[in-house]
């Protein structure tokens, strides 16, 4: 498996409606911080969660998360 490539060193903060996000966990895809297939072959593969009702969150891009999907502060540590 390989490491994750660090996307951004900020959360990704948005206002999510109900529905079922895949996040990209690799750091490669174009579309952070959602997936795009690009963890082709990486070993590494995203994360599905599901928002219930409309709500901001933020979204770990450094993908150090201990967290996943959503930032816990990791980024001030790299």
């Amino acid at each position: 498996m390989t490491e994750p490539v660090i996307a951004a060193t900020e959360p990704k903060v948005l206002e999510l409606e109900p529905g079922t996000y895949y996040w990209c966990a690799c750091g490669r895809s174009k579309n952070q911080p959602f997936c795009d297939g690009s963890h082709e072959g990486t070993g590494i593969e995203p994360k599905a969660f599901e928002i219930k009702e409309t709500q901001t969150v933020a979204l770990c891009q450094c993908k150090h998360t201990k967290n996943p999907p959503f930032c816990d502060g990791t980024h001030n540590d790299l």
